[in-house]
C-alpha cells in the first residue's frame, strides 16, 4: 500500500501532524529543516555537544557514553556500517573515553567495558 505524500513532498504523516507540538519559531524553521539532506549537520552537532559535555562535566560518564552511542548510531546509518563494525566503533570510542577518564582519575572510568 503506497503512502500519501504531504504538501511538502514527503511520504508519511499528514502535513501539520507534528507542527502543533512546535513553537512558532520552530514552525518558521521547519521548512528549512525539511530541505537538509543527510546526517552531516546532526553528526557535527553531536560531536560539538559531546565535546562540551566532556569539558564541562567530565564526571558524567553515563551521559558521555549515551552521547557516544547516539553518535555511533548516526555514523553507522550514514556509512551503512554492519552491526559488527558499529559495535567495534562503539567499543573503540568507549575505550578511548574510559582511558582518558582513568588518566584523569575520574571515578568509574577504569571499569572494564561490558
Amino acid at each position: 500500500m503506497a503512502m500519501a505524500k504531504s504538501d511538502s513532498g514527503r511520504s508519511g504523516a499528514a502535513p501539520g501532524f507534528y507542527e502543533a507540538a512546535l513553537s512558532e519559531a520552530e514552525r518558521v524553521r521547519l521548512p528549512r529543516a525539511r530541505r537538509v539532506q543527510g546526517l552531516d549537520a546532526e553528526i557535527a552537532l553531536l560531536r560539538v555537544r559531546l565535546e562540551r559535555l566532556a569539558r564541562e562535566h567530565p564526571e558524567n560518564v553515563e551521559m558521555l557514553l549515551k552521547g557516544i552511542t547516539v553518535l555511533v548510531r548516526a555514523v553507522a546509518v550514514k556509512y551503512r556500517l554492519s552491526p559488527k563494525a558499529e559495535k567495534d566503533l562503539a567499543s573503540s570510542l568507549s575505550g578511548a573515553l574510559r582511558s582518558v577518564g582513568a588518566a584523569l582519575g575520574l571515578e568509574g572510568m577504569d571499569a572494564p567495558e561490558r
